[in-house]
C-alpha cells in the first residue's frame, strides 16, 4: 500500500484558527442538539464511472481549510492500494472495504468536536454498490440517526459507540465511492444537522473531482 500525504493540508495544519471558538453554525443557522430516534434516507444517487486512484483526485474531493472556515485542519492523506483484493478473496465475513482500491481522509477540529471525512474508492460502480450494501448491513447494529437525505447520494446515518467513544457516522454512496462524515469528540453534540451540512459541502467536491 502506498501512502501519500496531501500537501495542500499539510500547509494548513497548525494554522491560527481558534479551536476554542464557538462551533460553526449548521445550514439552518442552529447548533441543535442530538437526535434520539432513527431515520433512514435514500435519494437518487448521482453515478459516475471515474475511479479514484491518484493523490490529486482525493485532494480535490476532500474538504480543504478554505472550505472549512471555523474548523482547524488536523491531518489528511491518501492510501493507494498497490494490489487491491479481488472480490473472490473477500467473503461475506470480511470488512466492507475489502475490495477497495484506494482511500483518502481529512480531519478537522472545532471547540472539542472532530469532523472526519473519508472517501473509499472502488474499481467500478458494482463493487461500490456491493460494498455500500455490506456497510449498511454492518452498521445496522447501531442506532440510526435522523439525518435528512443528502441529494446525489444513497445515504444512511448511525450513532456508534465503540472503544469508549461516541460518534455519528453518515455514509454516502455515490458512483464508484463510499464517502463518510463522522462527528465525534468530547465537545460534540453529535448533531444530525451538522453532519448533514458537512455532507452537503462534501458531496459536490466528490462530484467535481470525479468530473475533472
Amino acid at each position: 500500500m502506498a501512502l501519500a500525504t496531501l500537501a495542500a493540508f499539510a500547509s494548513g495544519c497548525g494554522n491560527s484558527a481558534d479551536t476554542t471558538a464557538e462551533k460553526p453554525l449548521t445550514a439552518d443557522g442552529t447548533t441543535a442538539g442530538r437526535a434520539t430516534s432513527s431515520g433512514e434516507q435514500a435519494d437518487g444517487a448521482m453515478g459516475f464511472d471515474t475511479v479514484f486512484k491518484t493523490e490529486e483526485r482525493f485532494k480535490q474531493a476532500l474538504p480543504d481549510p478554505a472550505s472549512m472556515a471555523g474548523w482547524t485542519p488536523k491531518r489528511a492523506g491518501a492510501n493507494i492500494e498497490e494490489e487491491p483484493k479481488p472480490a473472490a478473496k473477500c467473503g461475506a465475513d470480511t470488512h466492507w472495504d475489502c475490495t477497495s482500491v484506494a482511500r483518502g481522509g481529512a480531519n478537522f477540529e472545532a471547540a472539542g468536536e472532530e469532523a472526519d471525512f473519508d472517501v473509499v474508492a472502488y474499481a467500478d460502480n458494482k463493487a461500490a454498490q456491493d460494498a455500500c450494501r455490506k456497510e449498511k448491513d454492518w452498521s445496522a447494529r447501531y442506532t440510526r440517526a435522523e439525518v435528512p437525505p443528502v441529494p446525489g447520494t444513497e445515504s444512511h446515518a448511525y450513532y456508534r459507540n465503540a472503544g469508549g467513544l461516541d460518534g455519528l457516522d453518515l455514509t454516502l454512496c455515490l458512483g464508484t465511492v463510499i464517502a463518510q462524515v463522522r462527528l465525534e469528540g468530547e465537545g460534540s453534540s453529535l448533531d444530525p444537522a451538522t453532519a448533514h451540512s458537512l455532507a452537503q459541502l462534501f458531496v459536490p467536491r466528490i462530484q467535481r473531482a470525479a468530473a475533472s
